[in-house]
Protein backbone atom coordinates (compact mmCIF):
# COMPACT_ATOMS: atom_id res chain seq x y z
CA UNK A 1 0.00 0.00 0.00
CA UNK A 2 1.40 3.38 -0.99
CA UNK A 3 0.21 6.60 0.59
CA UNK A 4 1.23 10.02 -0.74
CA UNK A 5 0.72 13.22 1.26
CA UNK A 6 1.16 16.53 -0.52
CA UNK A 7 2.08 19.34 1.87
CA UNK A 8 0.91 22.95 1.75
CA UNK A 9 2.67 24.99 4.47
CA UNK A 10 0.38 27.49 6.21
CA UNK A 11 2.10 30.58 7.58
CA UNK A 12 -0.99 32.76 8.00
CA UNK A 13 -4.74 32.21 8.26
CA UNK A 14 -7.16 35.04 7.58
CA UNK A 15 -10.81 35.60 6.71
CA UNK A 16 -11.77 36.86 3.27
CA UNK A 17 -14.39 37.05 0.55
CA UNK A 18 -13.48 33.67 -0.96
CA UNK A 19 -11.69 30.52 0.21
CA UNK A 20 -8.15 30.28 -1.11
CA UNK A 21 -4.51 29.38 -0.60
CA UNK A 22 -1.54 31.27 -1.99
CA UNK A 23 2.06 31.75 -0.86
CA UNK A 24 1.47 30.17 2.54
CA UNK A 25 -1.68 32.19 3.26
CA UNK A 26 -4.92 30.29 3.88
CA UNK A 27 -8.04 32.40 3.38
CA UNK A 28 -11.38 31.26 4.79
CA UNK A 29 -14.78 32.60 3.78
CA UNK A 30 -16.04 32.45 7.36
CA UNK A 31 -19.79 32.73 6.87
CA UNK A 32 -19.82 30.14 4.10
CA UNK A 33 -17.91 27.69 6.28
CA UNK A 34 -20.23 28.24 9.25
CA UNK A 35 -23.31 27.86 7.06
CA UNK A 36 -21.99 24.54 5.72
CA UNK A 37 -21.32 23.19 9.20
CA UNK A 38 -24.73 24.23 10.52
CA UNK A 39 -26.39 22.47 7.59
CA UNK A 40 -24.51 19.26 8.42
CA UNK A 41 -25.87 19.01 11.97
CA UNK A 42 -28.95 20.76 13.31
CA UNK A 43 -27.87 19.99 16.90
CA UNK A 44 -25.38 22.88 16.68
CA UNK A 45 -26.89 26.00 18.26
CA UNK A 46 -23.90 28.37 18.33
CA UNK A 47 -20.75 28.34 16.23
CA UNK A 48 -17.85 30.67 15.51
CA UNK A 49 -14.35 30.49 14.03
CA UNK A 50 -11.53 32.24 15.88
CA UNK A 51 -7.85 32.23 14.89
CA UNK A 52 -5.14 31.75 17.54
CA UNK A 53 -1.52 32.18 16.46
CA UNK A 54 1.72 30.93 18.06
CA UNK A 55 2.93 33.48 20.61
CA UNK A 56 -0.51 34.99 21.23
CA UNK A 57 -1.30 35.69 24.88
CA UNK A 58 -4.25 33.33 24.55
CA UNK A 59 -5.61 30.41 26.57
CA UNK A 60 -7.94 27.95 24.83
CA UNK A 61 -10.23 25.88 27.09
CA UNK A 62 -12.05 23.49 27.04
CA UNK A 63 -10.35 21.92 23.99
CA UNK A 64 -12.26 18.92 22.66
CA UNK A 65 -10.30 17.83 19.57
CA UNK A 66 -7.59 18.80 17.07
CA UNK A 67 -7.51 17.71 13.41
CA UNK A 68 -5.17 18.44 10.50
CA UNK A 69 -7.04 19.90 7.49
CA UNK A 70 -6.76 17.48 4.58
CA UNK A 71 -8.58 16.15 1.55
CA UNK A 72 -8.30 13.13 -0.70
CA UNK A 73 -7.64 13.83 -4.37
CA UNK A 74 -9.77 10.87 -5.52
CA UNK A 75 -12.94 12.23 -3.90
CA UNK A 76 -13.17 9.62 -1.16
CA UNK A 77 -14.12 10.87 2.29
CA UNK A 78 -11.35 12.00 4.62
CA UNK A 79 -12.63 9.98 7.60
CA UNK A 80 -14.35 6.84 6.30
CA UNK A 81 -17.47 5.91 8.23
CA UNK A 82 -17.51 9.33 9.92
CA UNK A 83 -17.56 12.20 7.41
CA UNK A 84 -18.80 9.93 4.64
CA UNK A 85 -19.43 6.33 3.64
CA UNK A 86 -17.09 3.55 4.70
CA UNK A 87 -14.30 3.35 2.12
CA UNK A 88 -10.81 1.92 1.99
CA UNK A 89 -8.00 4.01 3.50
CA UNK A 90 -4.24 3.71 3.48
CA UNK A 91 -3.36 4.26 -0.17
CA UNK A 92 -3.75 6.96 -2.75
CA UNK A 93 -3.02 10.67 -2.42
CA UNK A 94 -3.89 13.19 0.26
CA UNK A 95 -3.31 16.92 0.37
CA UNK A 96 -2.63 18.45 3.78
CA UNK A 97 -2.48 21.97 5.16
CA UNK A 98 0.61 21.85 7.36
CA UNK A 99 1.39 24.19 10.24
CA UNK A 100 -2.22 24.58 11.34
CA UNK A 101 -4.98 22.55 12.94
CA UNK A 102 -8.72 22.68 13.44
CA UNK A 103 -9.20 23.04 17.21
CA UNK A 104 -12.68 22.20 18.50
CA UNK A 105 -13.61 24.21 21.63
CA UNK A 106 -16.66 24.18 23.88
CA UNK A 107 -18.07 27.70 24.16
CA UNK A 108 -19.56 27.00 27.60
CA UNK A 109 -19.15 23.37 28.68
CA UNK A 110 -16.16 21.13 29.26
CA UNK A 111 -15.75 17.45 29.99
CA UNK A 112 -13.40 15.02 31.74
CA UNK A 113 -11.42 14.45 28.55
CA UNK A 114 -11.15 18.10 27.46
CA UNK A 115 -8.07 20.20 28.07
CA UNK A 116 -6.10 23.44 27.84
CA UNK A 117 -3.83 24.96 25.18
CA UNK A 118 -1.75 28.07 25.93
CA UNK A 119 -0.49 29.79 22.79
CA UNK A 120 2.14 31.92 24.54
CA UNK A 121 4.11 32.37 27.74
CA UNK A 122 5.19 29.58 30.08
CA UNK A 123 2.22 27.39 29.14
CA UNK A 124 3.19 27.26 25.46
CA UNK A 125 6.05 24.87 26.15
CA UNK A 126 3.69 22.15 27.37
CA UNK A 127 2.02 21.21 24.07
CA UNK A 128 2.78 20.91 20.38
CA UNK A 129 -0.39 22.89 19.55
CA UNK A 130 1.19 26.19 20.58
CA UNK A 131 3.50 25.82 17.58
CA UNK A 132 0.56 25.62 15.15
CA UNK A 133 -1.99 28.15 13.94
CA UNK A 134 -5.16 27.02 15.71
CA UNK A 135 -8.30 27.50 13.63
CA UNK A 136 -10.68 27.31 16.57
CA UNK A 137 -14.19 26.07 15.97
CA UNK A 138 -16.01 27.33 19.06
CA UNK A 139 -19.56 26.20 19.65
CA UNK A 140 -22.44 24.86 21.65
CA UNK A 141 -25.18 22.32 20.95
CA UNK A 142 -28.63 21.30 22.12
CA UNK A 143 -27.28 18.03 23.60
CA UNK A 144 -28.88 18.98 26.92
CA UNK A 145 -28.61 15.48 28.36
CA UNK A 146 -24.83 15.99 28.61
CA UNK A 147 -24.84 19.46 30.15
CA UNK A 148 -24.01 18.47 33.71
CA UNK A 149 -22.39 15.11 32.99
CA UNK A 150 -18.67 14.80 33.66
CA UNK A 151 -18.37 12.50 30.63
CA UNK A 152 -19.61 14.13 27.42
CA UNK A 153 -19.54 12.64 23.94
CA UNK A 154 -19.53 16.14 22.40
CA UNK A 155 -20.70 14.34 19.28
CA UNK A 156 -22.01 17.28 17.27
CA UNK A 157 -18.96 19.48 17.90
CA UNK A 158 -16.38 16.75 17.29
CA UNK A 159 -18.08 15.69 14.06
CA UNK A 160 -18.22 19.36 13.00
CA UNK A 161 -14.46 19.55 13.54
CA UNK A 162 -13.82 16.57 11.28
CA UNK A 163 -16.09 17.99 8.59
CA UNK A 164 -14.43 21.41 8.88
CA UNK A 165 -10.97 19.85 8.48
CA UNK A 166 -12.10 18.23 5.24
CA UNK A 167 -13.83 21.45 4.11
CA UNK A 168 -10.56 23.39 4.56
CA UNK A 169 -8.47 20.64 2.95
CA UNK A 170 -10.54 20.85 -0.22
CA UNK A 171 -9.34 24.44 -0.70
CA UNK A 172 -6.04 23.03 -2.03
CA UNK A 173 -7.48 19.99 -3.80
CA UNK A 174 -6.65 21.24 -7.31
CA UNK A 175 -3.30 22.83 -6.40
CA UNK A 176 0.19 21.36 -6.74
CA UNK A 177 1.86 20.66 -3.36
CA UNK A 178 5.21 22.14 -2.45
CA UNK A 179 6.38 18.81 -1.05
CA UNK A 180 5.26 15.20 -1.44
CA UNK A 181 5.78 12.55 1.23
CA UNK A 182 5.53 8.88 0.26
CA UNK A 183 4.86 5.99 2.62
CA UNK A 184 5.20 2.66 0.82
CA UNK A 185 4.16 -0.24 3.04
CA UNK A 186 5.68 -3.46 1.75
CA UNK A 187 3.64 -6.63 2.40
CA UNK A 188 5.05 -8.86 5.15
CA UNK A 189 5.42 -11.82 2.78
CA UNK A 190 7.62 -9.74 0.48
CA UNK A 191 9.77 -8.58 3.40
CA UNK A 192 10.22 -12.22 4.39
CA UNK A 193 11.44 -13.09 0.87
CA UNK A 194 13.94 -10.22 0.98
CA UNK A 195 15.46 -11.71 4.15
CA UNK A 196 17.90 -8.81 4.66
CA UNK A 197 18.93 -9.91 8.13
CA UNK A 198 17.38 -6.90 9.87
CA UNK A 199 15.13 -7.40 12.91
CA UNK A 200 11.37 -7.35 12.36
CA UNK A 201 9.67 -4.62 14.39
CA UNK A 202 5.94 -4.06 14.96
CA UNK A 203 4.10 -1.22 16.62
CA UNK A 204 1.32 -2.28 19.01
CA UNK A 205 -1.27 0.48 19.44
CA UNK A 206 -3.75 0.41 22.34
CA UNK A 207 -6.22 3.24 21.55
CA UNK A 208 -8.97 4.35 23.92
CA UNK A 209 -11.71 1.72 23.85
CA UNK A 210 -12.65 0.86 27.44
CA UNK A 211 -16.07 2.59 27.54
CA UNK A 212 -18.79 -0.04 27.06
CA UNK A 213 -21.42 2.62 26.21
CA UNK A 214 -21.09 3.70 22.54
CA UNK A 215 -20.03 7.22 21.64
CA UNK A 216 -16.96 7.77 23.83
CA UNK A 217 -14.25 5.58 22.30
CA UNK A 218 -11.87 5.98 19.38
CA UNK A 219 -13.30 4.74 16.09
CA UNK A 220 -11.84 2.52 13.36
CA UNK A 221 -13.60 3.18 10.04
CA UNK A 222 -16.44 4.55 12.16
CA UNK A 223 -16.57 1.35 14.25
CA UNK A 224 -16.44 1.67 18.05
CA UNK A 225 -13.15 0.11 19.15
CA UNK A 226 -14.77 -1.37 22.26
CA UNK A 227 -16.30 -3.89 19.83
CA UNK A 228 -12.91 -4.71 18.35
CA UNK A 229 -10.36 -7.52 18.70
CA UNK A 230 -6.59 -7.26 18.06
CA UNK A 231 -5.97 -7.02 14.32
CA UNK A 232 -3.03 -6.52 11.99
CA UNK A 233 -3.43 -3.28 10.00
CA UNK A 234 -1.37 -1.17 7.65
CA UNK A 235 0.31 1.83 9.28
CA UNK A 236 -0.84 3.90 6.32
CA UNK A 237 -4.47 3.27 7.32
CA UNK A 238 -3.82 4.92 10.69
CA UNK A 239 -2.33 7.96 8.95
CA UNK A 240 -5.13 8.14 6.38
CA UNK A 241 -8.13 8.78 8.62
CA UNK A 242 -9.19 5.20 9.40
CA UNK A 243 -8.90 6.00 13.13
CA UNK A 244 -10.26 9.07 14.89
CA UNK A 245 -10.08 10.20 18.50
CA UNK A 246 -12.85 9.65 21.02
CA UNK A 247 -14.08 11.91 23.80
CA UNK A 248 -13.07 9.85 26.84
CA UNK A 249 -9.60 9.87 28.41
CA UNK A 250 -7.72 12.26 30.71
CA UNK A 251 -6.76 15.14 28.45
CA UNK A 252 -2.96 14.90 28.57
CA UNK A 253 -3.08 11.15 27.89
CA UNK A 254 -5.20 11.29 24.72
CA UNK A 255 -4.23 10.94 21.09
CA UNK A 256 -6.10 13.57 19.13
CA UNK A 257 -7.09 12.85 15.53
CA UNK A 258 -4.27 15.20 14.42
CA UNK A 259 -1.78 12.89 16.15
CA UNK A 260 -3.30 9.81 14.54
CA UNK A 261 -3.01 11.46 11.12
CA UNK A 262 0.67 12.26 11.74
CA UNK A 263 1.61 9.48 14.21
CA UNK A 264 5.30 10.34 14.76
CA UNK A 265 6.28 6.86 15.95
CA UNK A 266 4.89 5.38 12.73
CA UNK A 267 6.72 7.98 10.66
CA UNK A 268 9.97 7.23 12.47
CA UNK A 269 9.57 3.49 11.87
CA UNK A 270 9.01 4.18 8.17
CA UNK A 271 12.19 6.30 8.15
CA UNK A 272 14.21 3.41 9.63
CA UNK A 273 12.59 0.68 7.51
CA UNK A 274 15.19 -1.22 5.51
CA UNK A 275 18.04 0.63 7.23
CA UNK A 276 18.10 -0.60 10.81
CA UNK A 277 14.88 -2.64 10.97
CA UNK A 278 12.05 -4.14 8.99
CA UNK A 279 8.81 -2.38 9.88
CA UNK A 280 6.28 -5.21 9.62
CA UNK A 281 3.24 -3.07 10.50
CA UNK A 282 0.77 -2.20 13.24
CA UNK A 283 -1.03 -4.56 15.57
CA UNK A 284 -4.14 -2.64 16.60
CA UNK A 285 -5.39 -3.78 19.99
CA UNK A 286 -7.74 -2.21 22.53
CA UNK A 287 -8.14 -1.29 26.20
CA UNK A 288 -10.59 -3.36 28.20
CA UNK A 289 -12.52 -3.41 31.47
CA UNK A 290 -12.64 -7.02 32.74
CA UNK A 291 -9.50 -9.07 33.39
CA UNK A 292 -10.51 -11.89 31.02
CA UNK A 293 -10.89 -9.29 28.25
CA UNK A 294 -7.42 -7.94 28.99
CA UNK A 295 -5.93 -11.45 28.95
CA UNK A 296 -7.69 -12.32 25.67
CA UNK A 297 -6.38 -9.20 23.97
CA UNK A 298 -2.80 -9.77 25.17
CA UNK A 299 -2.91 -13.40 24.01
CA UNK A 300 -4.17 -12.38 20.57
CA UNK A 301 -1.50 -9.69 20.24
CA UNK A 302 1.32 -12.12 21.01
CA UNK A 303 -0.09 -14.74 18.62
CA UNK A 304 -0.28 -12.17 15.82
CA UNK A 305 3.28 -11.05 16.58
CA UNK A 306 4.63 -14.61 16.49
CA UNK A 307 2.86 -15.39 13.22
CA UNK A 308 4.21 -12.19 11.68
CA UNK A 309 7.74 -13.13 12.74
CA UNK A 310 8.14 -10.09 14.98
CA UNK A 311 11.48 -9.85 16.82
CA UNK A 312 10.81 -6.59 18.66
CA UNK A 313 7.71 -4.56 19.46
CA UNK A 314 6.94 -1.03 20.56
CA UNK A 315 3.81 -0.94 22.73
CA UNK A 316 2.01 2.32 23.44
CA UNK A 317 -1.23 3.00 25.30
CA UNK A 318 -3.66 5.89 25.18
CA UNK A 319 -4.34 6.74 28.81
CA UNK A 320 -3.36 5.50 32.24
CA UNK A 321 -4.96 3.91 35.29
CA UNK A 322 -7.14 0.99 34.22
CA UNK A 323 -5.47 0.88 30.75
CA UNK A 324 -2.12 0.25 32.48
CA UNK A 325 -3.24 -3.32 33.15
CA UNK A 326 -3.67 -3.95 29.38
CA UNK A 327 -0.43 -2.10 28.61
CA UNK A 328 1.69 -4.01 31.14
CA UNK A 329 0.16 -7.42 30.45
CA UNK A 330 0.66 -7.07 26.71
CA UNK A 331 4.35 -6.29 27.17
CA UNK A 332 4.83 -9.10 29.69
CA UNK A 333 3.42 -11.82 27.42
CA UNK A 334 5.43 -10.51 24.44
CA UNK A 335 8.62 -10.66 26.50
CA UNK A 336 7.65 -14.13 27.71
CA UNK A 337 7.36 -15.19 24.06
CA UNK A 338 10.91 -13.98 23.40
CA UNK A 339 9.89 -10.73 21.69
CA UNK A 340 11.79 -7.72 23.03
CA UNK A 341 9.58 -4.77 23.95
CA UNK A 342 9.88 -1.02 24.48
CA UNK A 343 6.84 0.61 26.09
CA UNK A 344 5.82 4.25 25.63
CA UNK A 345 3.41 5.93 28.06
CA UNK A 346 3.07 8.71 30.56
CA UNK A 347 3.01 7.95 34.28
CA UNK A 348 1.08 8.90 37.39
CA UNK A 349 3.67 9.37 40.12
CA UNK A 350 1.72 11.85 42.24
CA UNK A 351 2.33 15.53 42.84
CA UNK A 352 5.43 14.65 44.87
CA UNK A 353 6.76 12.29 42.17
CA UNK A 354 7.08 9.32 44.54
CA UNK A 355 4.00 7.24 43.72
CA UNK A 356 4.01 4.05 41.64
CA UNK A 357 4.18 5.24 38.01
CA UNK A 358 1.81 2.63 36.52
CA UNK A 359 -1.20 1.03 38.17
CA UNK A 360 0.38 -2.40 37.80
CA UNK A 361 3.97 -3.47 37.10
CA UNK A 362 5.78 -6.60 35.95
CA UNK A 363 9.44 -7.51 36.32
CA UNK A 364 9.59 -8.47 32.63
CA UNK A 365 9.18 -4.81 31.66
CA UNK A 366 12.73 -3.54 31.34
CA UNK A 367 12.53 -0.74 28.74
CA UNK A 368 9.92 1.96 29.30
CA UNK A 369 9.84 5.47 27.85
CA UNK A 370 8.03 8.02 30.03
CA UNK A 371 6.40 11.04 28.41
CA UNK A 372 5.59 12.84 31.67
CA UNK A 373 3.90 12.78 35.07
CA UNK A 374 0.17 13.52 34.82
CA UNK A 375 0.05 14.80 38.42
CA UNK A 376 2.68 17.52 38.11
CA UNK A 377 1.28 20.91 39.18
CA UNK A 378 1.32 23.93 36.87
CA UNK A 379 0.95 27.54 38.06
CA UNK A 380 -0.08 29.75 35.13
CA UNK A 381 -0.51 33.53 34.97
CA UNK A 382 -3.63 35.08 33.40
CA UNK A 383 -3.83 35.34 29.63
CA UNK A 384 -5.10 38.43 27.87
CA UNK A 385 -7.56 36.40 25.79
CA UNK A 386 -9.55 33.28 26.62
CA UNK A 387 -11.15 31.30 23.80
CA UNK A 388 -13.92 29.19 25.29
CA UNK A 389 -14.79 29.30 28.98
CA UNK A 390 -12.25 29.39 31.81
CA UNK A 391 -14.92 28.47 34.36
CA UNK A 392 -15.05 24.99 32.82
CA UNK A 393 -11.87 24.24 34.81
CA UNK A 394 -13.75 24.70 38.07
CA UNK A 395 -17.15 23.39 37.11
CA UNK A 396 -17.03 20.52 34.64
CA UNK A 397 -14.86 17.78 36.15
CA UNK A 398 -11.97 18.16 33.74
CA UNK A 399 -9.25 15.61 34.47
CA UNK A 400 -6.58 17.90 35.90
CA UNK A 401 -8.55 20.72 37.50
CA UNK A 402 -11.04 21.17 40.31
CA UNK A 403 -13.58 23.50 41.82
CA UNK A 404 -12.25 23.31 45.37
CA UNK A 405 -9.11 22.21 47.20
CA UNK A 406 -8.58 23.04 50.88
CA UNK A 407 -4.94 23.98 50.23
CA UNK A 408 -4.86 25.13 46.62
CA UNK A 409 -8.31 26.67 46.23
CA UNK A 410 -10.02 26.38 42.86
CA UNK A 411 -8.16 25.88 39.58
CA UNK A 412 -9.30 29.04 37.76
CA UNK A 413 -8.80 32.08 40.00
CA UNK A 414 -10.72 35.34 39.92
CA UNK A 415 -7.77 37.14 38.30
CA UNK A 416 -7.62 34.62 35.44
CA UNK A 417 -4.57 32.76 36.73
CA UNK A 418 -4.74 28.96 36.86
CA UNK A 419 -3.38 26.11 38.93
CA UNK A 420 -3.87 22.66 37.42
CA UNK A 421 -2.20 19.30 36.92
CA UNK A 422 -0.33 18.21 33.81
CA UNK A 423 -3.46 16.07 33.25
CA UNK A 424 -5.22 19.14 31.88
CA UNK A 425 -2.89 19.99 28.98
CA UNK A 426 -4.72 18.87 25.86
CA UNK A 427 -2.84 15.77 24.60
CA UNK A 428 0.07 17.37 26.44
CA UNK A 429 2.07 14.21 27.07
CA UNK A 430 1.94 13.41 23.33
CA UNK A 431 2.36 9.66 23.75
CA UNK A 432 2.14 9.34 19.95
CA UNK A 433 5.69 10.68 19.76
CA UNK A 434 5.17 14.45 19.50
CA UNK A 435 6.38 14.91 23.08
CA UNK A 436 8.30 18.10 23.81
CA UNK A 437 9.67 16.74 27.08
CA UNK A 438 12.98 15.12 27.90
CA UNK A 439 14.55 13.25 30.78
CA UNK A 440 17.08 14.86 33.07
CA UNK A 441 19.33 13.48 35.82
CA UNK A 442 20.10 15.42 39.01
Amino acid sequence: MKLKIGSFPVEQVRFGEVDGYQDGILTIQKEAALAYLRECDDHITELDIIIANPGDDTRIVPVIETIEPRCRTDGRTLFPGVTGPVASAGEGELKALRGCCVTVVGKYWGSFGDGVIDMGGEGARHTHWSKLINICLVGDTDEEFERHEQQKCNHALRWAGHRFAEYLGKIVRELEPLQLEEYDFTPVSEKARQNNGLPNVALVLQPQSQMEIPGYNDLWYGWDLNKFLPTFVSPTEVMDGAMISGSFMPASSKWSTYEMQNFPTIRELFAEDGKHLNFVGVILSMLNVAMDQKERAAMMVVNLAKNLGVDYAIVTEEGYGNPDADYVRCQAVLEQAGIGVVGISNECTGRDGFSQPLMTLDSRLNALVSTGNVSELNHLPPCKTVIGNLEALNRDGMSGSWGYDDKLGKSAREDGSVIMEDNNWFCGDHISGLSLKTMAEF
